[in-house]
């Protein structure tokens, strides 16, 4: 292992609150100075699609949509980050996002429809180097 401790996320969940931690925890990982790596398969790949990041619903207590309503209001009354800001900090500060070329594929997602914050294809020996050299591995 390298000296740079290092942590990889697979998102597999589109839900709002999901991506939310996910994008929290790379956030605090790489200010702390880490490697991170996150991989967005099935429905985590969602939130990397044009708009997707709005789109984006609570897991639980959604009420139709009114839970999500909610919650972002609460959200932005407190000042907490929505999650496109969430992206666009991750990749500031050098996330790696890695699409999952397999889900792409079943999905038929052409990478024209990912935000350009995307830059990487992979396939789940992409996700394995990653998540070999890590200190901390997170299924989300």
């Amino acid at each position: 292992m390298t000296g740079t401790k290092s942590m990889s996320i697979i998102l597999h969940s589109g839900d709002l609150d999901k991506a939310m931690a996910a994008f929290i925890l790379a956030a605090g990982a790489a200010a702390k100075g880490m490697n991170v790596t996150m991989f967005f398969t099935f429905w985590g790949l969602g939130v990397m699609k044009k708009g997707g990041a709005d789109k984006s619903k609570l897991s639980k207590m959604n009420m139709g949509g009114l839970g999500t309503k909610m919650m972002k209001g609460v959200m932005k009354k407190n000042n907490v980050a929505t999650l496109t800001e969430l992206i666009s900090d991750c990749k500031e500060l050098g996330v790696r996002f890695v699409a999952c070329e397999m889900t792409m594929s079943l999905m038929n997602v052409p990478k024209e429809m990912l935000i350009s914050e995307v830059t990487e294809i992979g396939g789940v020996g992409t996700y394995l180097d990653a998540a070999s050299e890590g200190h901390v591995n997170l299924f989300i």
